[in-house]
């Protein structure tokens, strides 16, 4: 829930998902470490009387909301100002009820109840509520109740479990047993520093993969808010299989699955499989969900006696905040892509029982002949060796080869890790594409790419295309002078109509702005004294099109126009200028930034259009249909709209234009020209509901799109 109130800040990124989670571990290990405090202190008694202190103080800062003097996000160090954010708004009640489960799970052990002797199942309900609230949220919550309604709810159920833990406070205070941590000190030795470790290592793996999974789905596959949650659903899944008397599948058949897990993942890059969005999604999730179950096997099997219960939970606690800080906030700092998945699952295998066996000198002999393949395999992709067309069956051929022959080691560790590091190797060379350059940002990873002629080059974010240019022609020569337009912005497509129409019917565009850069195309679109600014939030993207030998657009066709770095719903309404035509061009990626196209949005966009002025929303985008939302909000705010889906016509090899869907607003139809008569349909939003600041429909979009509507 808070979450979606901080998506829109900084443009629905799946980055603020990912520090969402790394804030949610910390949290975590703060709440644990209190209780650990409270437990090792204090009888049931007077520790249910200090926590419900801490709950009433808690309340205090309730209804939660965005604190204050986090209304815009810097430029810089966005990972530690949404942390900030965070903790300053909802730090407090979170940590409270984070301390709340080991809390329970320890008045319960002392409370004399017949299974008191195993505390640990209260674990496993505690995440059964996480994960059904994770999945009621985006499907039930979400689409029937507004923000604030939901804000409400929550905190009469905040309320309410204070109530349930002041009657659970009062059972176990008149029983009048001491606290098992104080009354059983010496009833188990104290572990290990090696059990300690155990405890980090099995806790950080599933952890940090739950981000790394989150972020390899989101630049391979699609970063749609949905697919975030799954991760989390079954990292969560996996406490509720395991922590118990009996496991839902046996610990030592988990175990068996693993080197199949790091098999069929390494077998996930051949470029037969790629095409296949469902297959490949699902065989992420499985594996993920077979590591995280043998992590999380082992952590149950090396759990201590209830008396050390609360300090096994600071340990996993902090394991789990380790495996966040790495995988959301170094790795996106010291990688370009999300090597951090590999290395966590490597690290899973290398962490497996039996993995070691004859000590760390003897593994690392045995693994030499993979890790120096690697290395190589590693080495040729550094420097960026151009991989010929040719090269994609052997490819294909190596990887499924080598996945057989890891399934035939799998029984020698050692030999397995280092074909597995070779395999995970070769599995970055992409033969489809020529890498140019690629760069990780908080937004994403950006890769310019050429393809397998080299005449076009192309701006990926993940698996979404932001623009390309024909670099050379089909005689190998490179293209000179004015760009030519391609991909969604070529002349004759609806984006191209929609601006001549916007300038034919005004006579002049004397300012115009344009939300979202890419690779800088639409800057070809501007006609000699016309002022144009694009806003643009990610500031690679800024320096990628700004760079001549990557784009020329921008160089072109406009080297003067302005770029403002920011938000652009923030950027644009701080504006003092007045536009002729507005552009909104940030809805093709997978994660669309939902705050630009509420009517809180579009009341900002009509405040500074100028009175003849035209919007024109490119919303072409494989997740989600937002043509009636779009409609929507263009009726809420007495705009007409008119929108237009035009496939090119007769593409061949040479031919790079898409398809393109469009939607053009005005205050009147005139200020739309002739527009209307050249195929375009006025749209009727129907019964759907505009979209607002409190709420938006985004599941609704998401079916509309599966079911072809």
């Amino acid at each position: 829930m808070f979450a979606k109130m901080v998506l829109p800040r900084l443009g629905g990124a799946a980055a603020i998902w990912s520090v969402a989670m790394v804030f949610f571990q910390s949290a975590l290990l703060l709440g644990y470490a209190y209780a650990h405090l409270l437990s090792r202190t204090l009888s049931p008694g007077p520790s249910a009387l200090v926590h419900l202190g801490l709950l009433a103080i808690a309340a205090a800062t309730l209804p939660i909301g965005i604190a204050h003097g986090f209304e815009a996000a810097p430029q810089q160090g966005l990972e530690l100002w949404l942390l900030a954010l965070f903790a300053a708004s909802i730090g407090l009640p979170f940590v409270a009820l984070a301390a709340t489960a080991p809390l329970l799970q320890n008045w319960f052990a002392a409370s004399g109840h017949p299974q008191a002797t195993n505390p640990y199942l209260l674990y496993a309900a505690s995440n059964l509520g996480s994960f059904t609230g994770l999945l009621t949220y985006p499907f039930v919550v979400e689409p029937l109740l507004t923000l604030h309604m939901q804000i409400r709810i929550w905190s009469l159920c905040y309320f309410l479990l204070t109530g349930l833990i002041v009657a659970a406070a009062v059972i176990v205070a008149g029983a009048g047993k001491p606290s098992i941590n104080r009354g059983n000190a010496g009833a188990a030795p104290a572990p290990t520093i090696t059990e300690r470790a155990m405890w980090t290592v099995f806790a950080a793996i599933p952890a940090g993969l739950v981000v790394a999974v989150t972020a390899a789905i989101s630049v391979d596959l699609a970063a749609a808010p949905f697919l975030w949650v799954l991760p989390l659903s079954l990292y969560l899944l996996t406490f509720v299989a395991i922590f118990r008397e009996r496991a839902w599948v046996a610990h030592e058949r988990v175990l068996k699955l693993v080197p199949f897990a790091a098999v069929a993942l390494v077998a996930t890059a051949s470029t037969l499989v790629r095409p296949y969005f469902a297959t490949l999604l699902v065989v992420h999730l499985v594996c993920f969900l077979v590591i995280a179950l043998a992590c999380h096997g082992e952590l149950y099997r090396r759990r201590p006696q209830p008396v050390r219960l609360t300090e096994f939970y600071l340990w996993t606690s902090f394991g789990g905040m380790i495996g966040g800080l790495f995988a959301g906030l170094i790795a996106p700092h010291i990688f370009n892509g999300v090597a951090e998945y590999p290395i966590l699952i490597l690290a899973a295998l290398q962490a497996m029982p039996g993995a070691l066996d004859g000590g760390l000198g003897r593994f690392l002999r045995r693994s030499i002949p993979g890790l120096a393949l690697a290395a190589l395999v590693l080495g040729i992709m550094w420097l960026q060796v151009r991989m010929p067309a040719s090269a994609a069956l052997p490819i294909d051929i190596a990887l499924i080869i080598l996945a057989g022959v890891l399934v035939l080691v799998r029984r020698q560790p050692a030999m397995f890790f280092g074909l597995a590091v070779l395999g995970f190797a070769i599995a970055r060379l992409d033969p489809l594409f020529t890498p140019i350059e690629q760069v990780r940002s908080f937004f994403g990873v950006h890769r310019v790419v050429e393809d397998r002629t080299g005449q076009f080059r192309f701006l990926m974010h993940g698996t979404t295309l932001h623009g390309a240019e024909r670099v050379r022609n089909p005689d190998g020569t490179p293209v000179s002078g004015r760009p030519e337009l391609a991909t969604y912005y070529y002349v004759g497509g609806p984006i191209s109509d929609a601006i001549a129409a916007a300038r034919k019917a005004q006579g002049r565009l004397a300012r115009v702005a344009v939300v979202g850069l890419g690779t800088g195309s639409l800057a070809c679109h501007r006609r000699d004294g016309e002022a144009w600014t694009f806003f643009e939030i990610d500031p690679q993207v800024a320096r990628i099109a700004r760079d001549p030998a990557l784009f020329r657009f921008l160089g072109e066709c406009g080297p003067d126009i302005r770029i403002v770095l920011g938000d652009a719903r923030l950027t644009l309404t701080a504006s003092a200028e007045r536009y002729d035509l507005i552009v909104l061009d940030a809805f093709s990626s997978d994660a669309i930034p939902v705050h630009l196209i509420t009517r809180e949005a579009f009341a900002g966009y009509l405040s500074h259009l100028t009175a003849h002025g035209v919007i024109v929303l490119h919303i072409s985008n494989r997740h989600m249909a937002l043509r009636g939302p779009a409609a929507a909000v263009g009726l809420a705010e007495g705009l007409v709209a008119f929108g237009k889906l035009q496939f090119p016509p007769a593409p061949t090899e040479n031919d790079i234009r898409t398809a393109s869907d469009v939607v053009v607003f005005a205050r009147d139809v005139k200020d739309l020209g002739d527009l209307p008569a050249q195929g375009w349909t006025r749209l009727d939003p129907g019964s759907l509901v505009a979209w607002t600041d409190d709420y938006a429909d985004i599941l609704g979009a998401v079916l509309d799109v599966k079911l072809g509507r």
